[in-house]
């Protein structure tokens, strides 16, 4: 029967950290032998031995291959993470550094910067999202012809902000009957909150679609779809390319679905949403992020803000091997500095 891992001896979980640390540094499995001349571990050989095989039973470590050496689980590096890890502060220096380099009369540059900044520091992917806006107020919306079944959708929000977007069609319309949905939406709704808009939308669409001509019933899922897309947020990426660098990822058909699912961004901009509504530092190990494509990955985010408000989160992606004492200080630093130059501008 499998011991309860909360239940470990302090012993057993300084044999632990030593084990998982060793292992973050060095890149390879761990054995009794060599945690045995480690001046961390005052125990002798044979007990070490019986406490691995306690760790292994308690599904903490795992023996990867024939080899008599083992590497952490995902539940050891939790358990790691949330009682053993010695988070290691940055030197004053460094936190100089990443100030300086943040400044800017740009809120889009910070955020480029802030992605290149976390990437270059730790040797991993570092990732930005772009803030989110709680009110975009509907100005006008205009839907101008192009080439054959294009349109191209004209949003002004805001005082003067445009949103250009091409879509396609599923027939040929004239300029006039585009200029009469156009007329027909900005009527309804301008003035409303996207979000309102959207709600109204859904409704109208629901209750009066068969007494709608199809313009109409057109321009009302044409602006659904734009709409609903500018609700949806972004991020910046920089330092992708440094995951290849880490032997445990360099299976070429993983890199090659996780550079696909940062491309898309659907999958990753979920798992920001999950940290989004909390103050805390999430750190997502392996499979805990619920991504099949991320099971090789630990991802640790913060989220940072616009005054008191939180717009974002920021955070770094790298192997599960990565050094959490140091990538978590650097990922909370950066966004207390991200918040408090956003909040300057």
């Amino acid at each position: 029967m499998s011991k309860n891992p909360s239940i470990l001896d302090d012993r057993a979980q300084n044999l632990l950290k030593v084990l998982i640390e060793r292992y973050i540094r060095e890149g390879q499995p761990i054995g009794s032998r060599t945690l045995a001349k480690d001046s961390a571990i005052q125990v002798s050989p044979a007990t070490i031995r019986n406490i691995m095989s306690d760790l292994e039973d308690m599904g903490l470590i795992i023996s990867p291959h024939t080899s008599a050496g083992r590497v952490p689980t995902v539940q050891g590096y939790r358990l790691f993470v949330d009682n053993l890890v010695t988070v290691k502060p940055l030197r004053q220096n460094l936190i100089e550094k990443l100030k300086l380099e943040l400044q800017s009369d740009s809120p889009a540059d910070v955020l480029g910067k802030t992605s290149s900044l976390l990437s270059s520091v730790t040797q991993m992917a570092g990732v930005v999202m772009i803030p989110r806006r709680e009110h975009m107020t509907l100005r006008q919306i205009e839907f101008l012809p192009l080439t054959g079944q294009q349109v191209l959708v004209v949003l002004v929000v805001n005082e003067r902000e445009v949103h250009n977007k091409v879509i396609h069609t599923d027939r040929v319309y004239r300029p006039s009957e585009l200029q009469q949905a156009a007329n027909f939406l900005t009527q309804e709704y301008a003035g409303q909150d996207l979000n309102t808009i959207r709600d109204m939308l859904l409704g109208s669409m629901q209750e009066a679609r068969e007494d709608m001509n199809q313009l109409m019933a057109t321009a009302m899922n044409v602006a659904d779809q734009v709409l609903e897309e500018k609700q949806n947020s972004d991020y910046i990426m920089a330092g992708e390319i440094n995951l290849m660098g880490y032997a445990e990822m360099g299976n070429v058909d993983k890199l090659r679905q996780l550079f696909e699912a940062f491309t898309t961004k659907n999958d990753l901009l979920q798992l920001l949403d999950k940290s989004i509504h909390t103050d805390d530092m999430q750190i997502f190990i392996g499979e805990e992020s619920g991504y099949s494509v991320l099971d090789d990955c630990s991802v640790v985010t913060s989220p940072y803000k616009v005054g008191d408000r939180i717009v974002g989160v920021l955070g770094v992606i790298g192997p599960t091997r990565m050094a959490y004492d140091r990538v978590i200080s650097i990922v909370d630093v950066t966004a207390k500095l991200l918040s408090s130059a956003l909040s300057s501008k």
